[in-house]
């Protein structure tokens, strides 16, 4: 059924590959960006917390700064559970941590300030009704879209599909919640409902905004895998309205009909499209394993994976079981290894995928890339077939 490796492919010269490096003015640029939007963050982040801190203290002098720290605590406690159930999902490529660490800012910090601005001059201007309804669905959505279209833009080479979109939404929505939650919390300290806030937001639907703007995410991510032309423009625009429009429903069952109206809208519109995200999740997982069994074939057929290999890249359950047996065999460091060898098999896989859907800048830096992936692999594969012998 296969073909067996050479017995010493792993002891053979491999070519070395012409490393793909961007230029020192790039590089300085970057690190320029990096630098303004953290320095930015922390003082819009600050100025966030400042006005939720006043409000708080503006209805109980006394009472308004233990209650602020209440809540800030109770909010941010859960979002690290969370967050490891998101990044669960993301079991094939993973996406880089430094991007998903923006992403998490961008929806705690520039989308909550955003949001907090537009939606409070919209009470003031209209009513509090429309600020909840019609205001903050879409301004919050859309402050939070703004960070996945930047990333589906910039960063072709890690937005690729439905699963990408999906976890980068649920990164900058949980940021948006846990600011969000601040508020809510303190109020409901000083209202003596804080079990019952807790029990709603914290427990009932604590993924309410990564369902909304997984919407948008999962309309991107059609739009990066599909090649019907038709789909890739109008995929984005139905998810993102699609997030708006849940968005409205939830805020406007609360608003309109109170308790009746949020179990309602919870149980016959919130949790059937929960999991109808987990479906759409399932068979998203499947595509990204037959991208990856697809395009590693040809490493298989000429003796550069081995059955083994292959085999357990091309599953979630072949990759925790092989990342399981590096870590009770050889202990911390060559679970390392095989993690960071199946990671580059699958960057590898979504690279020629990306390649043959044209999605590249250049085909020298394509080729070249691909040799980096196939040197990096071929190292790690040598440390990790020693301990094997």
């Amino acid at each position: 059924m296969y073909n067996q490796p050479p017995q010493n492919y792993y002891q053979q010269p491999f070519p070395p590959p012409v490393p793909v490096r961007s230029s020192s003015h790039r590089r300085a640029i970057k690190w320029v960006l990096i630098i303004i939007f953290l320095l930015v963050a922390c003082l819009l982040g600050l100025l966030t917390l400042f006005l939720a801190g006043a409000e708080l203290t503006n209805m109980n002098s006394e009472q308004g700064p233990i209650a602020f720290l209440l809540g800030l605590v109770m909010a941010t406690l859960p979002v690290p559970v969370y967050v490891l159930l998101i990044l669960w999902i993301d079991r094939y490529e993973a996406e880089p941590l430094w991007l998903l660490g923006v992403a998490f800012i961008w929806g705690a910090v520039f989308a909550t300030f955003s949001a907090l601005i537009i939606n409070t001059l919209s009470i003031v201007i209209f009513s509090e009704a429309f600020g909840a309804v019609i205001s903050a669905p879409i301004v919050e959505e859309s402050a939070k879209a703004f960070a996945l279209f930047t990333l589906y833009f910039w960063k072709k080479d890690e937005f690729d599909g439905v699963v990408d979109g999906i976890v980068y939404a649920g990164m900058v929505a949980l940021g948006f919640a846990m600011t969000e939650n601040i508020s809510y919390y303190g109020r409901g300290a000083l209202a003596g409902h804080l079990g019952g806030i807790f029990i709603v937001r914290g427990l009932m639907s604590p993924f309410s905004h990564p369902l909304f703007t997984s919407m948008t995410g999962i309309g991107l991510g059609w739009s990066r895998q599909t090649t019907n032309q038709f789909v890739k423009y109008a995929a984005p625009v139905g998810g993102f309205g699609l997030a708006i429009f849940l968005h409205a429903t939830w805020n406007g069952s609360i608003t309109f009909f109170g308790g009746l109206g949020f179990l309602l809208t919870y149980f016959l519109v919130m949790v059937p499209i929960f999991l109808a995200a987990i479906v759409v999740i399932f068979f998203a997982l499947r595509r990204e394993g037959r991208v990856v069994r697809e395009n590693l074939l040809c490493d298989y057929q000429r003796g550069f994976l081995t059955p083994e290999e292959y085999q357990s890249l091309c599953s979630v359950p072949g990759r925790m079981g092989s990342s399981f047996r590096a870590l009770r065999g050889g202990g911390f460091g060559i679970w390392r290894d095989r993690m960071q060898w199946n990671q580059l098999a699958s960057e590898l896989a979504f690279h020629r995928s990306r390649v043959a859907r044209g999605i590249v800048r250049s085909e020298q830096e394509a080729r070249e890339r691909e040799a980096a992936y196939l040197q990096m692999m071929h190292e790690l594969g040598q440390r990790l077939r020693q301990i094997r012998t």
